[in-house]
């Protein structure tokens, strides 16, 4: 697959969890360039780096998940049809991205496409929603004891009703893996810069599902160790709310009737699939 090529933003992550994403990649995938881009302050992650299809780029500084991909899409986009951003936490059995490869490069009008997420024991990762209204994302952070309330709207957002094994055109698909169309990045742009951190996947895949369809596909499988980055310390806490706050801004006025259409779109076409 030469025509393909991937990135993954690195900071302080645990080797052994790393390692096994890497060898996912190059394992499914032939003739294609793996992009490392470490925000670390040392080069003790660059020791991973062994095998020619491998790029090292080291930056010194944490200039965070968007940007720090964006140095390597600014260069691939003439040079790629596709193109994978993973998190180094993820990793997969092999065949996965050939199947990815394969659906998109039959169907011109998909710009993103995202697998099926699992956490390492096997549970369902729900990262494929409805855009979020504000009031939701404040609720989930600050007040998630309104338990019975959150349930109801993460059943609805988390379109858990669909039961998670069908092909969904979905609005907003988590930046843990992004398989997308470089065509569709050279038309709507590439990560908004004023995120420094959290819910610029949120704001690139809301403007690829403008102009093609962003799907969730679970016939690809990956596994996901997730975690809730911004709950541990205060400084990721405002970090993301700081950018949730300019994620809003930017997208919402008085009345979001994008959002609505787009979700309302998302509900109608899976009843319609029923």
């Amino acid at each position: 697959m030469k025509d393909l090529s991937g990135s993954i933003v690195v900071y302080k992550n645990a080797v052994e969890i790393l390692e096994k994403t890497i060898q996912s990649f190059l394992r499914n995938t032939l003739d294609s360039k793996l992009y490392i881009i470490d925000n670390s302050r040392t080069y003790r992650l660059k020791a991973l780096v062994n095998d020619p299809p491998i790029i090292y780029r080291f930056n010194n500084i944490n200039v965070g998940f968007g940007a720090g991909h964006n140095t390597i899409l600014r260069e691939v986009l003439c040079e790629s049809k596709n193109h994978i951003i993973m998190n180094p936490e993820a990793y997969f059995e092999e065949g996965v991205i050939q199947k990815l490869y394969t659906f998109m490069n039959q169907h011109s009008e998909i710009g993103q496409l995202m697998p099926k997420v699992l956490y390492p024991d096997g549970r369902l990762q729900s990262l494929w929603k409805l855009l979020p209204a504000p009031q939701t994302l404040i609720k989930r952070r600050f007040f998630n004891f309104y338990k019975s309330s959150l349930e109801r709207e993460n059943y609805r957002d988390e379109l858990r009703f669909s039961g998670h094994d069908k092909i969904m055109d979905v609005p907003f698909l988590s930046g843990c893996f992004m398989f997308l169309r470089t065509e569709a990045l050279k038309k709507v742009g590439l990560f908004d810069k004023c995120y420094s951190l959290y819910t610029e996947d949120a704001d690139l895949s809301r403007r690829i599902h403008k102009h093609y369809r962003t799907v969730y596909f679970p016939q690809g499988t990956i596994y996901h160790h997730y975690q809730r980055g911004s709950y541990p310390t205060f400084w990721l806490t405002w970090c993301n709310v700081k950018n949730v706050i300019r994620y809003f801004s930017k997208w919402v006025r008085r009345n979001d009737s994008e959002r609505e259409f787009f979700n309302k779109r998302t509900i109608q076409q899976l009843a319609e699939s029923k």
